[in-house]
C-alpha cells in the first residue's frame, strides 16, 4: 500500500507540475521611480508615459520601436502644399475603456485642451502653431496651422499628445481611461500599478498576449537585483545599477540587453547667474571635465560621451566632443582670463538618482583640480527639483538626464531653466520647422549642435545606454528606447 500510495502521489505531483508549466499570461515590470500621476497630458515626468503610453493611452500618430512615425487613431492624413493644413482621416469603431466612442469631437477636445490658454500640458509648445481645429464630420479632423511645422506628426505621437475622453479627462491623473490594449485596474501608491487586457481593443491586427501587467516601483538598486533574481519582478527594462550588471552573468534565467536611449546626461548651468553668465567660465568648466572618466565612474563604463545636446542615434548628429577636449591646465588659464585666477565656489543641486550623485562627485573632484569648489546639495526628484530648478530656476548648476528625443530646442525655450538666450540659435530652430526637406533639416540641426558645443550652456557629459535585465523567456520588450516607454503590446512568454 505504501508503494502504491507513493506512485499515486508522484503522478499527482507530475500533473501539478505540468499545470504550473502552462504559459504565463501576466508580467511584472520593475521601475525605479514611481510617477506622480498617470496622465501624460498634464505631467512632464517620463515615468508617466513609461506606464501609460501605448498601454492605456494612444495618439493620432505613434512612434514605433525604430523611432519612426506611424498612423494610430488617425489611419491616414494629407498635408496641403503650403504645409499649413493637415486633414486626418480618423479610425472608425474605436471606443475608450468607458465605452465612449472616439471621433473627431474627442480629438478636437484633446487638442484644444492641450493648446488652450489654461493648458497644463507639459509640451504645450507642440500645439503652438495650430490656429484652428475643425470637425466637418466624425471621421475627419482638420488642423490649420499659423506656420509650417515640420515636426507636427512626430509630436502628435508623443505621450503628451494622447487622446483623452472628455468626461473622464479630469480624473485621468489617478484613474486613466484611454483606447489602448490595456485597461487601468488599480494604483497602490508607493507600490505598483495594475493593468488588465482590454477585450474590446480596436486593433484586431495586434494579438495582445498578456492578460495582466503590473508596474512595480523599487528604488533601491540592490533590491531591484534581488527582485529579479528571486523572480518577484520579471523585467527591469531600465536597470538602474550598472555596477551590478555583471552579477547577472551566468544566470541562464535572465537576459541582459544593452540598447540605445535618448537619455542625455547634462550638467545645466544658470546662464544668467554669475559666474556662469560668462561664456569663458562655462568653456573652462567643460575643459575641466574628462568625459571618459565620468562615464566610467558614474555608469561603470556604459555610456557614450557627447559634445552637444544630441545623441548618435539622432538624425544629423555631429561628434563635437573635441570642441572643448579635457585639458585642466588650459581650463585653469581660461578661468584666470575670465577674472577667476583663484577659482570660485558654487552649489550643485543634484537629484538623488545614482547617476546624478556619482557624476556630481566626479565633477567635484575635477573642478577642484582647477581651483573651483563645488558643494553638492541633494535635491529630491521629481517634486523639489521641478519646483526649485525647472520652474523657479533657483540654482547654480544641476545635473539631470534629458529623455526626449531631438529635444535640442529646449535651449530656445523662454523661459527654461538654463536661462540661455541666443537669437542665432533660435533662428536655426525656426528654420528647421519651416522646411520639410530632410537634408536641409539635418544640416540645420548640425549647425545648432555646433552653436551649443561652443557656447556650453550646459556641460554635455554622456548618453546613457538602456540596460535591460529580464526573464529570458519574456519576449517583446523594446531593446532600444527611441522614446521613454514600456510598450507591452507585443510582450509574451515563450516556453
Amino acid at each position: 500500500m505504501l508503494i502504491g500510495g507513493a506512485v499515486v502521489l508522484g503522478m499527482a505531483a507530475s500533473f501539478s507540475t505540468n499545470a504550473l508549466a502552462a504559459p504565463k499570461t501576466g508580467a511584472v515590470i520593475g521601475m525605479a521611480v514611481e510617477p506622480g500621476g498617470l496622465d501624460p497630458t498634464i505631467g512632464a515626468q517620463v515615468m508617466i508615459g513609461q506606464v501609460t503610453w501605448q498601454n492605456i493611452f494612444e495618439g493620432l500618430t505613434t512612434i514605433d520601436k525604430a523611432g519612426k512615425v506611424q498612423p494610430q487613431l488617425a489611419e491616414s492624413w494629407t498635408i496641403s502644399p503650403d504645409g499649413l493644413t493637415y486633414t486626418f482621416k480618423l479610425r472608425q469603431g474605436v471606443t475608450f475603456h468607458n465605452g465612449v466612442a472616439f471621433d473627431s469631437s474627442v480629438a478636437k477636445f484633446t487638442i484644444d485642451r492641450a493648446r488652450g490658454a489654461d493648458s497644463a500640458n507639459p509640451q504645450k509648445r507642440y500645439f503652438a502653431s495650430i490656429a484652428s481645429v475643425e470637425t466637418p464630420d466624425p471621421a475627419t479632423l482638420i488642423l490649420t496651422l499659423s506656420r509650417p511645422t515640420g515636426s507636427l506628426l512626430y509630436w502628435l505621437g508623443w505621450p503628451a499628445s494622447v487622446m483623452v475622453e472628455p468626461k473622464s479627462a479630469a480624473d485621468n491623473k489617478v484613474t486613466p481611461v484611454g483606447t489602448g490594449p490595456f485597461k487601468f485596474v488599480n494604483w497602490a501608491k508607493g507600490s505598483k500599478v495594475d493593468l488588465a487586457k482590454n477585450p474590446d481593443y480596436w486593433n484586431k491586427a495586434v494579438s495582445v498576449k498578456l492578460d495582466t501587467a503590473s508596474f512595480r516601483f523599487i528604488g533601491d538598486p540592490q533590491a531591484q537585483a534581488a527582485a529579479l533574481k528571486a523572480g518577484d519582478v520579471d523585467a527591469f527594462p531600465e536597470f538602474g545599477a550598472p555596477e551590478l550588471v555583471k552579477s547577472f552573468e551566468g544566470d541562464k534565467k535572465l537576459s541582459t540587453v544593452i540598447g540605445n536611449t535618448e537619455l542625455k546626461v547634462v550638467a545645466g548651468m544658470n546662464n544668467t547667474r554669475k559666474p556662469f553668465s560668462d561664456k569663458k567660465v562655462r568653456q573652462a568648466l567643460m575643459m575641466a571635465v574628462d568625459r571618459a572618466t565620468v562615464v566610467e565612474g558614474a555608469w561603470s563604463g556604459y555610456g557614450t560621451p557627447i559634445g552637444s545636446h544630441y545623441t548618435p542615434n539622432d538624425r544629423g548628429y555631429k561628434d563635437l566632443t573635441g570642441t572643448w577636449p579635457y585639458d585642466a591646465a588650459k581650463a585653469k588659464a581660461l578661468l584666470a582670463e575670465a577674472g577667476y585666477p583663484n577659482g570660485f565656489s558654487f552649489t550643485m543641486k543634484a537629484p538623488q538618482m545614482a547617476y546624478a550623485q556619482r557624476s556630481s562627485q566626479i565633477l567635484q573632484a575635477m573642478f577642484a583640480e582647477i581651483g573651483v569648489t563645488m558643494n553638492i546639495e541633494t535635491t529630491e526628484f521629481p517634486a523639489k527639483w521641478v519646483a526649485d530648478v525647472l520652474k523657479a530656476a533657483d540654482y547654480d548648476m544641476t545635473i539631470v538626464a534629458h529623455a526626449e528625443p531631438m529635444d535640442i530646442d529646449i535651449y530656445a525655450r523662454d523661459p527654461y531653466y538654463f536661462n540661455y538666450k541666443n537669437p542665432a540659435f533660435n533662428d536655426l530652430l525656426a528654420k528647421v520647422e519651416a522646411t520639410s526637406d530632410a537634408a536641409e533639416q539635418d544640416k540645420l540641426y548640425g549647425e545648432a549642435q555646433t552653436i551649443l558645443a561652443n557656447d556650453v550652456p550646459a556641460l554635455f557629459l554622456f548618453v546613457m545606454p538602456k540596460l535591460g535585465i529580464w526573464d529570458a523567456k519574456l519576449k517583446g520588450l523594446w531593446e532600444n528606447e527611441p522614446i521613454p516607454s514600456n510598450v507591452l503590446t507585443e510582450v509574451h512568454w515563450e516556453e
